[in-house]
């Protein structure tokens, strides 16, 4: 009669005993490691993605009540640039000829550099929530004006409330619509 051979018995220190297992060890270090990549990767990319500032804005100039004296601007559109953004601002001075810059930085509350014919060549924004920051712009150093921009919680209206003073040291307020393009 043959022998039928019994299975071993279940051991504990066995299956436990690293040498054993290496290769099982090994295979599930690399799908946990993928995994915490590909979550780690989603969750910063809906963090970019859910930014309601981003996008193209319109000046609705009837919503809009504007301090006598300034230009305007009249598209904003905000764009994620690697760890930065980038802020294109077209519109019109006071004297009603166009105006274009750029400005690409964080919003951390420092100042950064703008490029164009603005009325002002740096500005920091900082993040107060998920819908507004503040902003302050400067001339040469010197504080331009102060604000805060607004996005609406559904998604297709921003308010730019600003404060400054003017060239001839008048102080004014300005109040900026923009509908999502």
């Amino acid at each position: 009669m043959p022998k039928i051979p019994l299975p071993q018995a279940f051991s504990w220190e066995k299956a436990l005993t690293p040498t054993e297992n290496i290769d099982s060890i090994a295979r599930m270090n690399a799908k946990t490691l993928r995994l915490a990549l590909a979550v780690s990767f989603l969750a910063s990319a809906a963090c970019f993605a859910a930014n309601p500032q981003m996008g193209t804005w319109k000046l609705d100039d009837a919503k809009s009540k504007l301090a006598p004296g300034m230009g305007k601007s009249t598209t904003v559109i905000y764009t994620q640039k690697g760890d930065k953004i980038q802020v294109a601002v077209d519109g019109v001075d006071k004297n009603g000829k166009p105006t274009h810059g750029v400005w690409v930085g964080k919003w951390d509350g420092k100042a950064y550099k703008a490029t164009g014919n603005l009325p002002w060549d740096s500005a920091a924004y900082r993040v107060v929530n998920d819908y507004s920051n503040n902003i302050t712009t400067m001339k040469n150093g010197k504080v331009a004006w102060t604000g805060t921009i607004t996005v609406s919680k559904d998604g297709k209206s921003r308010t730019v409330t600003i404060h400054g003073t003017d060239a001839n040291g008048k102080k004014f307020m300005s109040k900026a619509v923009y509908d999502k393009a």
